[in-house]
């Protein structure tokens, strides 16, 4: 009882109406340290289910006291992604107690959809000997190299490109592939205040966009000539445990303020479109605005509100 009280209490849920995403459910994974996952989480869920009938369920890193607690390693709910159909992982270096992180090794495990923001690239730090230690962004074995990051999304981190709080980037789309259904009705050169990541492409990925370091954080600083574009938005697939192909969409940026840029913020919302078979629901014009206000805090680490719970952001 305890527990099941623990899991609902640490969730929200925003039950989605009429829509393309009507009967499918996703489930957000937020706990980051550093960008507001916690904050970019709920806004999307918010989007995708008032104005496109998804189901979503947001789950939270918390504290013993039931509290968001940024990067905590502590998901009560996960059990939720039994159900789903699709997950939004946005999250850094968890070392997750085994009955929680069974859960998402289960999910992953049946090749089901996935995107991925910002952080996700190194969700997991989990020490040599555990359970589940191959899910870790730096592990070495053959059998799952650099864990769940280039595993299941393409890449673990592989370092910052640019300063970043300091330099904003300039998201740049990709010429060959502007009829991709993810870029419909996305702009070129939108602005996103987190800093650069180095992008790696592999066999297998659509490169959509890259992200372009800039002198400053200012949104129309000129681009940093000594720092090239970085691949920061692709889509490919994964494999499962018994072989079935998932679909993935990664994007490196999706600090809270990047989700200020409406173009930014369409192409998270099409990517999770695209993962969940929806592509040809995927319309130029597509609501992607915000459903209730939305006034970011500026991300840095240990820079989240304090004294939440979840069900204090359960209300549209």
């Amino acid at each position: 009882w305890a527990a099941s009280t623990l899991a609902m209490q640490a969730q929200i849920v925003y039950q989605g109406g009429e829509g393309p995403g009507k009967g499918k459910h996703i489930v957000f994974v937020a706990s980051d340290h550093e960008y507001r996952a916690e904050e970019s989480c709920p806004a999307l869920a918010r989007i995708l289910a008032k104005h496109h009938g998804f189901k979503c369920t947001v789950l939270f890193g918390v504290d013993n006291k039931g509290f968001i607690e940024a990067g905590a390693s502590n998901i009560h709910g996960l059990e939720a992604l039994k159900n789903a159909d699709s997950m939004v992982i946005f999250a850094r270096f968890l070392d997750l107690p085994d009955e929680q992180m069974k859960h998402i090794v289960d999910f992953v495990g049946a090749g089901k959809p996935v995107a991925g923001l910002r952080t996700s690239s190194h969700a997991f730090k989990i020490p040599k000997g555990k359970t589940y230690s191959k899910f870790d962004f730096k592990y070495t074995g053959k059998d799952y190299q650099n864990g769940f990051g280039e595993q299941v999304l393409g890449n673990t981190w592989e370092g910052h490109h640019g300063k970043n709080h300091r330099q904003g980037t300039r998201i740049l789309l990709e010429e060959s592939q502007k009829q991709h259904p993810v870029l419909r009705g996305v702009e070129d050169n939108a602005f996103c205040h987190a800093g650069g990541y180095v992008g790696v492409v592999r066999d297998g990925f659509t490169l959509l966009a890259k992200s372009q370091p800039l002198v400053s954080m200012d949104p129309s600083a000129a681009a940093d000539t000594k720092k090239v574009a970085m691949p920061s938005a692709w889509v490919r697939h994964y494999e499962g445990k018994s072989g079935q192909k998932g679909r993935v969409f990664h994007s490196t940026q999706g600090a809270s303020e990047d989700l200020l840029s409406e173009s930014y913020r369409r192409l998270v919302i099409n990517g999770v479109f695209w993962i969940n078979g929806l592509e040809d629901a995927i319309k130029a014009d597509n609501n992607v605005a915000f459903v209730g206000s939305y006034k970011p805090r500026t991300f840095k680490m240990g820079g989240y509100a304090k004294g939440v719970k979840p069900e204090n952001l359960q209300d549209y």
